[in-house]
């Protein structure tokens, strides 16, 4: 045992660590099943405790990697032998939830589905969501400021955030926990830490906005055959349901061809379609609601935008139809990209990537799917070949993005996977800046070392 987890069992006690033997017994992640390697993991029930380890740390310049629910995609929380993980499974509760005031104080620890699922019985609805709800952490969420099925309406998870506690490299503990929708005092400091990745300090507590649960839900499946029937479709919906349009999801052909094949999911609509829309509104009148809904799809039918459409009868039929969208594991092993850019830039930059993958061979294949409205496609390139084209495929993804005012990344963050292309999204100006708040928060570059600006 080295001598800085001794002394941190010492400072903390035993329950506070797990030592390096016993984390070969975690897989490094989601993606990676191989064994978890650092000194060891400090688990800290309390703000307090995290103070206090990473006091110790700093004094002996040892390096950290704080993880969360570890189903991240570039990289960001990858410990090596010889760093310190930082976990926070242990700060769990949602502390209070004012309901007068719609808000809940969480911390960083906390499941995102768990968090959902207490906050519903009172009433309240955290709309934060996506695939990975089951096992995301807050703090993570927070760390990378997570977008999901929902920013439509709701925007990223920045949106979504009154107030938090972090605590910095050196054990300072940065307490911002504003419970005002106004503060207009000054820097707003938590949006320091929000899509920082952990390399300025480590989200402790969230102040989040609730809002209130809706008592009506419209969700179809529809069919179209061009892509300006899905822009037609979107503008409709986003004009005719009153603000309650809440998802809007695009599959391409090859993705839902995929998904639905054999082994897969049973296919609700033909598979000869050019591009599948996953259509949701929530709202609080289900008979006006159920209408509105209903007549958007019989005009998007008439005028021929929809070629074919299906709604689901019961929970279970909406589950196996989000299912399609959201259980991609038929597509795996595969690179997993995000990128962003403007829904007018979309056909070509799909168009530059097809060609791009057979350019490269020609059994390749992308497969793209995403939240179009606001502006995010999601990506899965095969064959996989263990990671050994890795360069390669970056270089046609983000390549293809040339000229058409997109990001390298729309919700996943840069981690260490995507240094390299943080230029591509950035100026130079921008990428300095951020290097000057490092220097300043973190002056040993001990947090998440390697993330973002490598």
């Amino acid at each position: 045992m080295s001598d800085i987890v001794q002394v941190l069992i010492d400072e903390l006690g035993a329950d506070c660590i797990v030592d390096g033997t016993r984390l070969h017994e975690r897989a490094t992640s989601y993606w990676d099943p191989s064994p978890t390697r650092a000194k060891c993991m400090l688990r800290p029930a309390s703000t307090e405790e995290l103070s206090r380890a990473m006091k110790v740390c700093h004094a002996r310049r040892q390096s950290i990697v704080v993880q969360g629910g570890l189903t991240g995609v570039v990289e960001g929380a990858v410990a090596a032998a010889d760093d310190i993980i930082v976990s926070l499974e242990r700060m769990q509760n949602i502390e209070c939830v004012d309901q007068l005031d719609g808000i809940a104080v969480v911390q960083a620890g906390a499941i995102l589905q768990a968090v959902q699922e207490q906050l519903a019985v009172q009433g309240f609805l955290f709309p934060l969501d996506f695939g990975a709800r089951g096992s995301a952490t807050i703090g993570g969420a927070t760390a990378t400021n997570a977008g999901g099925l929902n920013v439509l309406r709701y925007g990223m998870l920045r949106n979504q955030i009154l107030g938090l506690e972090a605590v910095l490299a050196d054990g300072t503990v940065i307490s911002s926990m504003n419970q005002m929708l106004k503060n207009n005092t000054g820097y707003d400091l938590k949006q320091l830490f929000i899509g920082s990745e952990g390399t300025l300090g480590i989200v402790t507590r969230v102040v989040v906005k609730l809002h209130p649960l809706s008592t009506s839900r419209q969700t179809a499946m529809l069919a179209m055959d061009s892509f300006d029937a899905v822009v037609a479709t979107l503008q409709a919906m986003r004009a005719g349901l009153a603000g309650t349009l809440s998802a809007f999801e695009v599959m391409w052909n090859d993705y839902y061809a995929t998904m639905t094949s054999a082994g897969g999911h049973a296919p609700p609509l033909g598979r000869e379609h050019a591009y599948y829309v996953l259509a949701e509104a929530e709202g609080s009148n289900p008979e006006s609601d159920d209408a509105r809904f209903q007549a958007l799809l019989e005009q998007g039918l008439e005028s021929g935008a929809i070629a074919d459409a299906v709604l689901p009868k019961s929970d279970g039929e909406r589950s196996a139809l989000w299912a399609i969208r959201e259980e991609f594991e038929p597509l795996l092993p595969a690179y997993l990209y995000d990128v962003s850019l403007p829904i007018g830039a979309m056909t070509t930059y799909v168009e530059r990537l097809v060609a791009a993958m057979a350019d490269w061979r020609a059994d390749a294949r992308a497969y793209v799917f995403g939240h179009i409205a606001d502006g995010n496609l999601h990506i899965f390139v095969t064959p996989h070949d263990d990671g050994a084209h890795h360069q390669l495929v970056d270089e046609a993804v983000y390549g293809s993005l040339d000229g058409l005012s997109g990001s390298v990344s729309a919700e996943h963050g840069i981690g260490k996977e995507k240094v390299a292309w943080l230029a591509n999204s950035r100026s130079p100006e921008e990428i300095e800046l951020m290097r000057s708040l490092k220097a300043v928060l973190d002056p040993h570059n001990l947090l998440n070392r390697g993330n973002i600006l490598g």
